[in-house]
């Protein structure tokens, strides 16, 4: 009687470590199936597609990508709510910035080991390389995130396997051990020598990774959202809104989210119920979404912010339209704020190491 066929999920971030992973294992005769999980904070995605200085990148969703390229099904789960609770309160603390990068991948792993018994799979793949990551990938946080996802030894790592213990797949002869690999530390040279020997040329490049916590701007701004708002707390369209535009914070109470180009107009567009908003008429300018309760003159300081990033900035005055949040709409007429009266502790990204200190302690 034939042995019966091994069926292993694939972590797919979208990367060129997951890629190579899924793929060895396929060699093996393995059937492999991939699975994404959707956080909301991925690099990639729609943010390519709202810059105009994005347009040269490639506009596809890598992980889905990545299936196409391997031949295989990939399941993508949403875990936006559930994954608030690895963010806000990890129990393995943040990276160098809000990234909790060993309690998302043991999350992450979590999932997918439920995924794989429900659907009677037998053991999950990663792409994880030994010491690449500082935080998730060191020879002591390996064995964590087996044990508190309680995945154990059904976990393996074909790209640095010979250099881990052997785990049950190897054991039970479902994988040659042989036919995996021993790579470890940053440089991705090793990798993309097998992807070479697979004839994968177009792959993503992810410099520090494909998440946006990682990013100290972005993080920043999070930070501040928490702070302003007093609680620690998001949905989706906060975690959209902050990868987009310049977010100016010129008074505590009073946050302003200025588009950079027509791209990051057309997105903001589709906030303007949702929030008091500013444009210039006169002069061709940005959208402003105004983030706080705006009092007249709150609302004069960011028409002369607007004005400011405008094309009316060196004009003595600049015509703006006023939209308040359920309110009916006003003309003002500004003198565009000099750039020596824009400071720059207004710039939420800037302000970084600070708020993000605060953010972490909770």
């Amino acid at each position: 009687m034939a042995e019966k066929q091994r069926k292993a999920v694939a972590l797919i971030s979208g990367g060129l470590d997951s890629m190579l992973a899924a793929r060895v294992v396929m060699d093996q005769g393995v059937h492999v199936e991939g699975i994404n999980f959707f956080t909301g904070f991925c690099v990639e995605g729609h943010t390519h597609a709202i810059r105009r200085r994005d347009r040269a990148r490639p506009k596809r969703n890598n992980a889905l990508w990545v299936a196409e390229q391997l031949g295989i099904r990939l399941h993508i789960v949403d875990i936006v709510e559930e994954y608030k609770q690895v963010l806000l309160h990890p129990r393995h603390g943040y990276g160098q910035n809000l990234n909790p990068c060993l309690d998302c991948k043991t999350f992450m792993v979590r999932k997918a080991y439920e995924w794989m018994r429900e659907h009677g799979f037998d053991f999950i793949v990663t792409g994880e390389v030994l010491g690449q990551r500082p935080m998730s990938q060191r020879r002591d946080t390996f064995p964590v995130v087996a044990r508190e996802s309680g995945v154990g030894d059904l976990l393996l790592r074909p790209l640095s396997a010979k250099l881990l213990p052997p785990t049950r797949p190897e054991r039970e002869g479902w994988v040659d051990r042989e036919r995996l690999y021993g790579f470890h530390g940053r440089t991705r040279k090793p990798q993309m020598a097998l992807a070479a020997r697979y004839g994968f040329r177009d792959y993503a490049q992810p410099a520090g990774g494909c998440c946006f916590l990682t990013d100290e701007q972005y993080a920043a701004k999070l930070a501040d959202l928490w702070s302003a708002r007093g609680r620690r707390d998001y949905d989706l369209d906060d975690i959209l809104l902050l990868k987009v535009g310049r977010h100016l914070r010129p008074r505590p109470h009073l946050k302003l989210i200025v588009a950079r180009e027509e791209g990051e107009n057309r997105f903001l567009e589709g906030y303007r119920r949702r929030y008091t908003h500013l444009r210039t008429v006169s002069h061709p300018g940005p959208l402003v979404l105004v983030d706080g309760e705006a009092d007249d003159e709150d609302l004069e300081l960011a028409a002369r912010i607007a004005a400011r990033f405008s094309k009316g900035r060196a004009a003595p005055e600049v015509e703006v339209e006023a939209v308040p949040l359920g309110g009916e709409p006003r003309r003002l007429r500004v003198r565009p704020l000099p750039a020596s009266e824009v400071r720059p502790e207004w710039y939420v990204e800037r302000r970084g190491a600070g708020l993000l200190r605060r953010a972490a302690a909770g």
